[in-house]
């Protein structure tokens, strides 16, 4: 099931534009303080959330295809990137799994903060040898 609907595709780019402005005012407040970059989280209604992080996931699951990779920003979505062995048939799980909740990724998506900077943080779960997406990112 693809994680946004294509009639919601410019909703999403619109809420996704939302996100980055309301983002962008937070972070010229951060004066350089770099760990305060890692709290960005704008007070924005949760469908334009939902609508960002669902259209983010569709941008990066077009620029990476594949089965390899399952990244999941609950509760609004999870895609399969990335070349490699494909999920078990038995639990239907792939060998490689990221989760992040939905202001980390935005935050990565956006460049606002870096994979390893989240990472040495504690804010995103990987497990697999492909668990670091910072070649693909920012979107």
């Amino acid at each position: 099931m693809a994680v946004i609907r294509e009639q919601d595709l410019s909703k999403g780019r619109t809420a996704w534009d939302t996100w980055c402005a309301a983002a962008d005012k937070l972070n010229a407040d951060c004066d350089g303080r770099d760990w305060l970059r890692h709290s960005i989280s704008p007070d924005l209604p949760r469908p334009t959330w939902a609508m960002a992080v669902r259209y983010t996931l569709f941008l990066l699951e077009r620029k990476a295809p594949g089965p390899g990779v399952e990244v999941r920003v609950a509760p609004w979505g999870a895609i399969k990137i990335l070349d490699g062995p494909a999920s078990d048939p038995h639990n239907l799980t792939p060998p490689d799994v990221i989760e992040l909740e939905p202001d980390v990724w935005l935050r990565l998506a956006a460049g606002i903060t870096t994979w390893d900077e989240e990472k040495e943080a504690g804010h995103i779960t990987a497990v697999g040898e492909r668990d670091d997406l910072s070649e693909l990112l920012p979107l």
